[in-house]
């Protein structure tokens, strides 16, 4: 099979199934298993209307009944989802006909991104919502479901839903298929070039929520508003923050946040290498370090706004506006009042980043990762402390 070729799938009896006069037509029950956080929201804002979804996209000639269940989806040693085993167990357990699993897994075929892993003998699915980017994701998971269900359906009601596999790709990345000869599953829905892959870093930043680093190192806040009073209540600073141009000024702050986003992965050991992950290849390693890097920009800069803004309130509330013509011996104005917010920002960042020291580690690894990130990170660490302790006892 060429990338670009549908799946085969064999003929069955019941591709007929529901032609007969007179007979009702067959209940097919779909089961969407949802990793909890951003895979269950996802899948909630459209699976009430994925019944007639499906029967308008994929097959009318049955009666559809979809089942939504949130739970943990286990992770094998080498960090997959074990979709066939789940579907050997759950669909005649829970009796359902097709079984969909959500995942916020990042997955990668060498370097290329996977949309999802499917198994028609199997009757299972699994989509991975980080391809998905952070543009539409709801729309392009509901896409993405109906064209798995059609896939899988194709042996039961010879439904299919081939429009939704271009717009589960989108239009700028196409979506092809791969053969799976060696695996489990038969075959995997991937993207398609450089735009693919930076699709799939996008939505595990967005997966990561980076904004959360605000509010859960607080101790570092503390640290950075504490510094950038400084900046506040001593004239040294103003005539500084005066005398420095605007380029300058941009300087100072991007290195303050490249301190700080450095500082985090530094001293909380968030860097991977190839020998800390040694079952991850260097390719999903190269990922998830260019994911922490830009999942802590994100969350620093938003750190960075938040502070810039107390800062400028207390400048404005603290320093009279005469006072500050007197010292810097020119007439202000409100340009004036932001550029010292800026300079004391970027000091309070500094200042942040040897805050963050007194965090506890699980507080950085909430701020900075995704629950399943968090865990790979966890099991990783754990593998690479058992490998050292195996290794001392040897000595």
């Amino acid at each position: 099979m060429s990338d670009t070729e549908e799946p085969d799938h064999p003929k069955t009896p019941h591709e007929d199934a529901g032609d007969g006069a007179g007979e009702p037509p067959p209940t097919v029950v779909v089961g969407l298993l949802c990793d909890p956080g951003l895979p269950s929201d996802v899948v909630n804002a459209f699976v009430g209307d994925l019944e007639h979804d499906l029967s308008e996209h994929v097959s009318g000639a049955v009666t559809w009944e979809v089942r939504m269940r949130t739970e943990s989806l286990r992770i094998d040693e080498d960090g997959t989802v074990p979709i066939v085993r789940l579907a050997q167990v759950l669909r005649p357990e829970l009796g359902w006909d097709l079984l969909l699993c959500v995942t916020d897994l990042p997955r990668q075929l060498s370097t290329t991104p996977v949309v999802a892993d499917i198994s028609v003998r199997h009757g299972v699915a699994l989509a991975s919502l980080p391809a998905l980017g952070v543009v539409g994701v709801k729309r392009r998971m509901r896409d993405t479901v109906l064209y798995l269900a059609g896939e899988l359906g194709r042996g039961i009601v010879g439904g299919r839903a081939g429009r939704e596999r271009r717009r589960a790709g989108g239009k700028f990345t196409p979506v092809a298929w791969v053969d799976r000869p060696d695996a489990a599953i038969e075959v995997s829905l991937v993207l398609v070039g450089l735009w693919g892959r930076l699709r799939l870093l996008a939505g595990m930043v967005w997966d990561n929520k980076p904004w959360r680093l605000v509010p859960e190192l607080s101790t570092a806040l503390a640290a950075g508003v504490a510094a950038a009073a400084f900046g506040i209540f001593y004239s040294s600073i103003w005539l500084l923050a005066d005398a420095l141009s605007v380029r300058r000024l941009a300087l100072v702050s991007l290195l303050a946040i490249a301190a700080m986003v450095a500082w985090l992965i530094a001293y909380n050991r968030l860097w991977e290498s190839s020998g800390s992950a040694p079952e991850s290849p260097r390719t999903k390693v190269v990922l998830y370090n260019l994911s922490s890097v830009v999942s802590l920009t994100v969350g620093v800069a938003s750190w960075y706004l938040m502070l810039f803004v107390v800062t400028f309130a207390g400048a404005f509330a603290v320093i009279e506006n005469g006072y500050l013509e007197r010292t810097l011996g020119h007439p202000v104005n409100l340009g004036d009042y932001l550029t010292l917010a800026w300079l004391a920002s970027s000091m309070g960042t500094f200042a942040g980043a040897l805050g963050s020291s007194l965090e506890s580690e699980d507080a950085v690894y909430r701020a900075a990762y995704s629950r399943r990130e968090r865990q790979r990170r966890r099991r990783t660490r754990q593998a690479r402390e058992a490998e050292e302790a195996l290794g001392n006892d040897e000595a």
